[in-house]
């Protein structure tokens, strides 16, 4: 292997002889082949003095690799391979001491010289990645752009460390600074936090210091409180369908959106738009919202009618939905053990159903057409005949009617008993 490919204990997607003489690996992909992280695909960054742009044209045109300007001002191109993405960037400053002194936390301010094979650690980060620490450089690196407060903390939940003491008070003041952000940038850092295993205990701390009520305006403690047992709603759900769920924290994200966000679905998709969430995003939390409490009406576990309509409702939406709700329940059922085991017995026989594509509630197959009940009953087309189709749909569920025929001769004496 070359210098750089040895270090990165990989081969690079180019040849190594096409860096020019003076050119450094930077950022995170020094500091996690230091901890010993595998990074796929790679995200490789380098600095060098001069040509960034150039130099990451001439490498995509050799490879006939994709080819992009990131940022035309501070002179950054990306060069996008199948199994790797390699970011040239132009030095800041008149040095690589100048350059590495702006950035973030010392422990992605570590460089690797790609002709001497050496590190250059100007400000003690190794020193901080051998004691799990976020250490920031200088406070004003934090105010030149103050997504790197948020960062801090998403840093902390990827590796495992702790925020340094000097850090977190400097973040803990610089905090207002955030919502001079753009949504987009701070809904992709905290986007980072929703898949870790230890995120909900991270933005908890977020919330203590003065950052997650920019993001999110209606948050309060208690809110911030149930975002770790949303994990155990999760987890009790993960333990009863493993085959459906797996492992992965990120499936149930919305959940954690909807308990941040207000409880009024105006103000909560007002809240959203504003963090740019996605429309999907969007539409998922204001379901949760809206039909979470049809799951605590007190013959909703009797009612078959009740069950079709809030299938109807929710659709796709129901697994995470199911989160949110078990993990209201275990808040509200703190000390009712006898009603909180009744309503975790709902939810797993309701998620039974829906993964069920066969179950008649969750997922019905229409027993009758409208031209069928038009044709039969002689009805012209209108809101009747829906209302008809839905009031056969449930009875057959409720086992009121067994097929075609019984369902037209129960819809006669629906229309009799409606006109009288």
């Amino acid at each position: 292997m070359s210098v750089v490919a040895d270090f990165l204990g990989c081969e690079l997607p180019f040849d190594e002889s096409l860096l020019p003489s003076q050119c450094y690996l930077v950022g995170g992909i020094v500091r996690d082949v230091l901890l010993g992280r595998k990074r796929k695909p790679l995200d490789i960054d380098f600095v060098v003095p001069h040509d960034a742009i150039r130099i990451a044209k001439t490498i995509a045109r050799k490879y006939r690799a994709g080819f992009v300007v990131l940022d035309p001002i501070h002179i950054i191109a990306r060069v996008v391979f199948p199994q790797a993405t390699v970011d040239f960037a132009q030095q800041e400053g008149d040095s690589l001491f100048a350059d590495l002194g702006r950035r973030d936390y010392t422990i992605n301010a570590i460089a690797f010289d790609c002709q001497q094979g050496m590190l250059i650690d100007f400000f003690g980060g190794q020193e901080d990645l051998q004691k799990g620490i976020i250490r920031m450089i200088n406070p004003q690196n934090l105010q030149d752009d103050p997504l790197r407060l948020l960062r801090a903390y998403r840093l902390a939940c990827q590796l495992d460390f702790t925020i340094e003491s000097d850090t977190r008070y400097c973040i803990k003041k610089l905090a207002p600074l955030l919502a001079r952000v753009a949504m987009e940038r701070v809904n992709q850092e905290l986007d980072y936090l929703w898949g870790e295993k230890r995120g909900s205990y991270w933005l908890k701390e977020t919330f203590k210091d003065g950052l997650l009520s920019i993001c999110f305006p209606s948050v309060t403690e208690e809110k911030v409180d149930l975002l770790e047992i949303i994990d155990e709603s999760a987890n009790f759900i993960t333990a009863n369908f493993k085959q459906e769920f797996g492992e992965e924290y990120r499936w149930y994200k919305d959940a954690k959106l909807a308990c941040l966000v207000s409880e009024e679905l105006t103000e909560a998709e007002e809240e959203l738009w504003r963090l740019k969430s996605s429309r999907q995003e969007v539409k998922t939390v204001l379901t949760i919202l809206k039909h979470t409490p049809d799951l605590f009406a007190e013959d909703f576990p009797q009612s078959k009618r009740k069950q079709y309509f809030f299938f109807q409702a929710v659709q796709d939406n129901f697994p995470v939905l199911a989160v949110f709700a078990l993990a209201n329940r275990m808040n509200f059922y703190n000390k009712d053990r006898s009603s909180l085991e009744a309503f975790k017995q709902l939810i797993v026989e309701l998620m039974g159903r829906y993964l069920n594509p066969e179950d008649i509630i969750a997922h019905p197959k229409p027993i009758l057409t409208g031209n069928e009940i038009m044709k039969k009953l002689k009805l012209s087309p209108g809101p009747l005949i829906g209302e008809m189709l839905t009031e056969a749909q449930i009875a057959y569920i409720e086992g009121k009617v067994k097929d075609k025929t019984n369902a037209l001769q129960w819809l006669e004496e629906y229309l009799e008993r409606r006109k009288n």
